[in-house]
């Protein structure tokens, strides 16, 4: 049944730093996948609730505490299973090199059994997103691609006429400029950018407008 159906995705902010949450679906489906449930993870499952969805899934595209601080909570209600890049477990079970003792003053990190590999394609809800490691913001951040339907999960790699820092531990300004010129401003000008904070953009606007293009 994969690449059936349109693909439906809600956005939530959640969170002290505003982070993109998002809840993908196919119409008419009662799954779902969650990318990124930064905080707010009660909040995020009474919406899933509401729309009496199950949630299959959920996929993290970087260990930034930001990005994971609902997953616990989201865990312990749904019962599902958390993804991340095999290049990123060691940043996020880490509560110094993940941001949250730093930045928040509190320590707090996750163990991830469920690693990715770059290029990989992993198929949950009835959609397939492929894998694609891009480096920089962090050393295994990664975005997630549902090519079907021309949507681009990005995390913190890039923004609207931007990128994400990269002055945090594992960062790299070399690493980052070449996955976004090399594998997200590669794919075709329609594909949607759906980042990790910030406005959705697509592919051709950011290779015209954005100054790191």
């Amino acid at each position: 049944m994969a690449d059936t159906g349109e693909v439906v995705v809600k956005m939530m902010v959640v969170g002290p730093v505003q982070t993109n949450c998002y809840i993908i679906r196919r119409e008419g489906s009662d799954k779902c996948v969650v990318v990124d449930p930064g905080a707010e993870g009660d909040r995020i499952f009474m919406y899933i609730k509401t729309e009496e969805m199950k949630c299959e899934g959920i996929l993290l595209t970087h260990g930034h505490f930001d990005h994971f601080e609902g997953v616990d909570e989201l865990v312990g209600y749904t019962g599902a299973e958390v993804y991340i890049l095999d290049e990123e477990a060691g940043l996020i079970a880490d509560s110094r090199q993940n941001g949250s003792l730093g930045l928040m003053g509190k320590g707090s990190h996750l163990e991830v059994k469920n690693l990715l590999h770059d290029g990989e394609t992993i198929e949950l809800a009835d959609i397939s997103f492929k894998v694609i490691h891009t480096p920089g913001h962090t050393a295994g951040g990664c975005c997630y691609y549902i090519e079907s339907a021309g949507l681009l999960f990005a995390g913190d790699t890039i923004f609207m006429e931007s990128i994400g820092r990269t002055d945090l531990p594992t960062g790299s300004m070399k690493e980052i400029i070449s996955s976004i010129r090399e594998k997200i401003l590669s794919l075709p000008g329609d594909v949607k950018i759906l980042p990790g904070h910030g406005p959705v953009t697509d592919v051709a606007y950011e290779t015209a407008n954005n100054p790191y293009a």
